[in-house]
C-alpha cells in the first residue's frame, strides 16, 4: 500500500474502490471449511459457542508448537537473547521442578515480576502442567500483592527480587504459600525462598539445560489457566478466571484480523514472515500476555522487553533490531511522534503501531500514518474477555477513527437496554455485551458477581456503546465508575474509600480528567470535616501509602460546601469535571 502524508486533522479519504470486499465477504472467504480460520460450534459450560476450529487445545500444545520455531529468536532483553528451543528447555525444566515440589492441576501459582525473559518461561511452565497462573500487578503495593496471593490461595510464588522485598515481610498473612522462587536476587535468600537460577540458570544459558519434553498432563481447552485481577467497582479486586481456550484463541484472532484487512484492501494474503515487536505493556496485563504473546509464540516472532519505558532507548532499539510493531497504549505512540530527537533515528522498519486499553484522540491514528507511514491499529477488550474482541486497523481505522472496530469473526456484540433484556436498535446507545471463545469462566470465588456479569455466554461489559450498520463499535462512555490511566484501570470507589479513611475528609469524589498521552488521569474533589485541615500533598501521600502510585490523584480540589448529588444520593461527577478545566 502506498502512503500519503496528510494533515492529522484532515478527514482521511479512502482510496478509489476501497473496500474491495465487505466484512461479510471477507469472513466467508477466510472462515470457509478447510481454511485456517474455520470455525465450529462447541459446548462450553452448557452453552453453544462459536470457536476457532484450529486454535491449539491448550497452552501446553501451543508450547510444543512453538518449539518448532527452533533457533529463531524469541525473547530479547538488553544483552540477553533467547531462542525458541532454549526457551522451551527452560519451560520444561521448570515444569518438571514444579511437579517435584508438589504442584498439581488446578493449583494456583502467582507470577509477580516486571517484563523479563523469565516471565514467559514461568507462565508456560505452570500452565503446561495444568496449574492456574495468577499474574500479579508488579506496580501494586505490598498490601495489594498480599491480597492477590491470599485471595487466590497461591501455594507457589515466582517473583523478582523487588516484588519479594515487598511480600516477604507479610509471610505470616499467607498460610497457603508453601514455596517461593525468586529471580535475579542480588542477596542471599532465606527460607522459604530460593533462586530461580538454581533451577533454570540465566537466560543466556538456557541452551545448556537438558533436552527434555514437557510433562504429560491431561488438559482440556476449557480448563482454567489464569486468574487476572481486575479492580472492582466496590470492595476488593475480582479475579477473572481464564481458560486455555481463552488464550489460545487470541493467536488465531490476531491472525484473522491481519488477513481480513489485506482482503478488505484487495491484496492477496501475505506470506508468513517473522516480525519483531517491542513490548512495552506489562505482561501482567491481558493486552501483553494474551493479545501480544499468544500470536508471537504461535507465529515464531520476536518479543523485545524494556526495563522501563524510555522514548530514546525505545527508538535506539527500533533502529537496531528493525522493530516492525510497537504500541500498547496511546501515550507510547504520542511520545514516539513528539520526541524532538525522533529524526535522528531510523524508524522506517515500523509498519504498525497499535494500542488499546485507554481512550485515544481520533487524530492519533492519522498522525501515525502521517509521521511514520505506518498503519495504526486499536481494538477493544477487557480482562473479562482475555483481551481482543474487536480489532480495528489500517484503512478501516483511518476511515472510522472514533471506533474501536467490529467484532472479530468468532465474537459477537450487542447493545442492551439498562433492563438487560431489550436489545437496542442500530445506532442507539446502551450497555455493550460480548460473547465468544475469549470470554472468561467468571470471577474467582465471587459467585454473585459472576451471576451479575456473565449471562448465557455473554459478558456485561459495563461500557456504554453503539453499533453502526456494518457492525463497527463506538464506546461512548462507561457505565462503571472507572478511569483508565495509560491502560491501568482505576475504580473511583477504591480511591474514594481510602480518602474517606483520612480523619479530615468528610466527602470525596474521584473523576477522570483528560490527558493527551495517558487518556485520563485521576483527580479528586474533597470536602473536609468541620474544624479539620489537610493539604493536597498530605492526601496524595495518604493514598500513595495505601494504593499503587498510578491510582494517586494528580490534583485535589477542596470544597467548603457539599458535593452535588442526585435524588438517590449519587454524586453528580459530570458536574464536577468542569472544575478542572
Amino acid at each position: 500500500m502506498s502512503v500519503r502524508a496528510i494533515d492529522p486533522l484532515e478527514k482521511w479519504t479512502s482510496p478509489a474502490g476501497w473496500p474491495v470486499r465487505s466484512r461479510k465477504d471477507v469472513e466467508a472467504l477466510l472462515c470457509a471449511p478447510g481454511q485456517p480460520f474455520e470455525m465450529e460450534t462447541v459446548d462450553i459450560d452448557g452453552i453453544a459457542t462459536r470457536v476457532w476450529k484450529n486454535a491449539h487445545p491448550s497452552l501446553a500444545a501451543l508450547a510444543e508448537h512453538a518449539r518448532g520455531h527452533g533457533d529463531s529468536e524469541f525473547l530479547i532483553f538488553e544483552d540477553e537473547r533467547v531462542t525458541y528451543e532454549n526457551w522451551y528447555r527452560a519451560v520444561a525444566a521448570l515444569a518438571v521442578e514444579l511437579q517435584k515440589i508438589g504442584v498439581t492441576k488446578g493449583d494456583r501459582i502467582s507470577l509477580a515480576m516486571r517484563n523479563l525473559p523469565e516471565w514467559p518461561v514461568i507462565f508456560f511452565a505452570a500452565t503446561a502442567i495444568g496449574a492456574i497462573v495468577v499474574p500479579l500487578n508488579a506496580w501494586w503495593t505490598d498490601q495489594e500483592l498480599v491480597f492477590g496471593l491470599e485471595n487466590s490461595e497461591t501455594s507457589v510464588l515466582l517473583c523478582d527480587a523487588e516484588r519479594w522485598d515487598r511480600i516477604s515481610p507479610h509471610l505470616a498473612d499467607l498460610p497457603d504459600l508453601q514455596h517461593v522462587i525468586v529471580a535475579r536476587s542480588q542477596s542471599p535468600l532465606a527460607t522459604p525462598a530460593r533462586p530461580l537460577e538454581d533451577i533454570i540458570g540465566l537466560p543466556n544459558g538456557y541452551g545448556d539445560l537438558p533436552d527434555q519434553n514437557l510433562p504429560a498432563v491431561d488438559i482440556a481447552p476449557d480448563d482454567p489457566s489464569t486468574i487476572f485481577y481486575t479492580s472492582g467497582t466496590t470492595g476488593q479486586p475480582k479475579g477473572a478466571l481464564g481458560t486455555h481456550r481463552n488464550l489460545t484463541s487470541n493467536a488465531v484472532t490476531v491472525g484473522y484480523s491481519g488477513a481480513a484487512q489485506a482482503l478488505r484492501r484487495g491484496d492477496i494474503l501475505p506470506e508468513a514472515t517473522t516480525r519483531v515487536g517491542l513490548t512495552v505493556v506489562p505482561m501482567f496485563h491481558c493486552t501483553a500476555c494474551s493479545a501480544t504473546m499468544m500470536p508471537t509464540v504461535h507465529g515464531g516472532h520476536k518479543m523485545i522487553f524494556l526495563h522501563k519505558w524510555d522514548t530514546v532507548q525505545a527508538m535506539k532499539i527500533i533502529e537496531r533490531e528493525k522493530v516492525n510493531a510497537t504500541g500498547g497504549v496511546p501515550f507510547i505512540a504520542w511520545q514516539l511522534i513528539e520526541h524532538p530527537d525522533r529524526a535522528q533515528y531510523d524508524l522506517t522498519s515500523l509498519d504498525a503501531i497499535s494500542y488499546g486499553g485507554a481512550p485515544s484522540a481520533p487524530e492519533l491514528a492519522r498522525k501515525i500514518f502521517e509521521v511514520f507511514g505506518a498503519l495504526p491499529g486499536n481494538g477493544w477488550g477487557m480482562t473479562e474477555t482475555m483481551a481482543t474482541v474487536t480489532s480495528h486497523s489500517a484503512e478501516d481505522y483511518l476511515n472510522r477513527p472514533t471506533s474501536c472496530g467490529p467484532p472479530v469473526a468468532a465474537a459477537d456484540l450487542k447493545v442492551m437496554d439498562e433492563d438487560g433484556t431489550t436489545e437496542m436498535p442500530i445506532g442507539e446507545v446502551g450497555e455493550l455485551w460480548a460473547r465468544g471463545p475469549m470470554i472468561v469462566k467468571g470471577y474467582w470465588k465471587r459467585p454473585q458477581a459472576t451471576a451479575d456479569t456473565f449471562v448465557d455466554g455473554w459478558v456485561r461489559t459495563g461500557d456504554l456503546a453503539r453499533l453502526d450498520e456494518e457492525g463497527f463499535c463506538y464506546i461512548v462512555d462507561r457505565a462503571k465508575d472507572m478511569i483508565i490511566r495509560g491502560g491501568e484501570n482505576i475504580y473511583s470507589s477504591e480511591v474514594e474509600n481510602v480518602l474517606y479513611d483520612h480523619p479530615a475528609v468528610m466527602d470525596a469524589a474521584l473523576i477522570g480528567i483528560d490527558h493527551k498521552m495517558l487518556g485520563e488521569e485521576p483527580a479528586a474533589i474533597v470536602q473536609l470535616a468541620p474544624g479539620k485541615t489537610a493539604s493536597e500533598a498530605e492526601l496524595q501521600q495518604w493514598v500513595r501509602e495505601r494504593l499503587a502510585n498510578f491510582k494517586v490523584p494528580v490534583k485535589i480540589l477542596f470544597r467548603s460546601d457539599s458535593l452535588p448529588r442526585n435524588a438517590n444520593g449519587k454524586i453528580l461527577k459530570k458536574d464536577l469535571k468542569s472544575l478542572f478545566s
